[in-house]
C-alpha cells in the first residue's frame, strides 16, 4: 500500500534517518533525503536508495530554519507531486551543565530538534488532510521519557516532541492522518560512535570496552539497536495495520526506560 508514496526524512544522509529512508524505499516509497553531508556522501546515499527501485532526491535544508524547510517541502512537491510521509529525524546534541550551557547552543538544539518538527508538520498536515491520508513520525528518544545530566536542551526538546505528537494526533484524529513517535535508546550511529570514541580516549579503553561502558550505564540489554530496527517500526507505523495507532510513543531502547 505504500508503493508510489513520497516521504521526506530529515537528517537522512546517515544513521537512523538513512536506515528509515532505506526501509521505506524497500516498500516502494519515493524519498527526499535531507541533511548536512559532503557531495560524496549524498551521491552514495542517493545511489543506494535509487538501487531499491524508487525515485530519490536530496535537499540540504537547515531544518532549524523555517524558510529552508518551506523551500524543501515545496521542492518535494515539485519533484514528486505529493508529500505523504514526514519523518522528523534530524537532531543535534550539546552537553554541558545548565548554568554553563551556551545560549547559542540552546537555540541551535531547540531549533533543530524541536522547532523543526513544528515547521514540517505545519506545512505537511493540510496537504495530508486534503488527501485523506498521511503519516507523521517523530523521532524522539529515550531522553524524551527520562532525563540525563548535562543534556538540558536535548532532553527538553525530545520531551516537547512527544507533547507535539499527541497534539497533532488529536487535531488530525479521524482524518486519515496519524502522528506517532519513536523513542530510540542507544543506536550505533556516527553520533553515538563519537561518544564512544570520547569515552575510549578519556578512560584509555578499547572501542569494545568503551561501547560496553556506554551501554551498561543505560541500556539493560547491553546491545545497540540498529537503524534498521528503527526503520522497520517506521514502516509498520505507515502501514494500514497502524491506521488506528496515533499519538503513541514506541521505545526501542533495550529496556532503558523500563527501570
Amino acid at each position: 500500500m505504500l508503493k508510489g508514496k513520497t516521504a521526506i526524512v530529515t537528517g537522512s544522509t546517515s544513521g537512523i534517518g538513512f536506515g528509515i529512508a532505506c526501509s521505506l524505499a524497500k516498500e516502494g516509497v519515493n524519498i527526499m533525503l535531507n541533511g548536512f553531508a559532503d557531495e560524496a556522501t549524498v551521491t552514495a546515499a542517493k545511489a543506494e536508495i535509487a538501487a531499491l527501485g524508487v525515485r530519490v532526491d536530496y535537499n540540504g535544508a537547515d531544518v532549524g530554519k523555517v524558510e529552508q524547510i518551506n523551500a524543501m517541502m515545496d521542492a518535494t512537491l515539485a519533484a514528486f507531486s505529493s508529500i505523504d510521509i514526514v519523518v522528523n529525524n534530524a537532531g543535534i546534541q550539546f552537553v554541558a551543565p545548565v548554568e554553563q550551557f551556551p545560549l547559542e547552543k540552546w537555540d541551535a538544539v531547540i531549533a533543530t530538534n524541536m522547532s523543526s518538527v513544528f515547521y514540517t508538520t505545519r506545512k505537511a498536515l493540510p496537504l495530508m488532510r486534503e488527501k485523506g491520508w498521511g503519516r507523521i513520525i517523530n523521532i524522539s528518544s529515550a531522553h524524551g521519557l527520562v532525563a540525563s545530566p548535562n543534556k538540558v536542551a536535548y532532553v527538553g526538546a525530545k520531551h516537547a516532541v512527544l507533547g507535539m505528537t499527541k497534539v497533532v494526533a488529536l487535531e488530525a484524529a479521524g482524518s486519515g492522518v496519524t502522528c506517532n513517535a519513536i523513542c530510540p535508546g542507544w543506536v550505533l550511529t556516527p553520533l553515538v560512535q563519537a561518544q564512544i570514541d570520547a569515552i575510549a580516549q578519556r578512560d584509555g579503553l578499547t572501542n569494545e570496552e568503551a561501547s560496553a561502558k556506554l551501554l551498561s550505564e543505560k541500556q539493560p540489554s547491553k546491545q545497540f539497536a540498529s537503524p534498521e530496527d528503527i526503520g522497520a517500526l517506521a514502516v509498520f507505523l505507515c502501514s494500514d495495520a497502524a491506521r488506528q495507532i496515533t499519538g503513541a510513543s514506541y521505545t526501542i531502547d533495550g529496556g532503558w526506560t523500563a527501570v
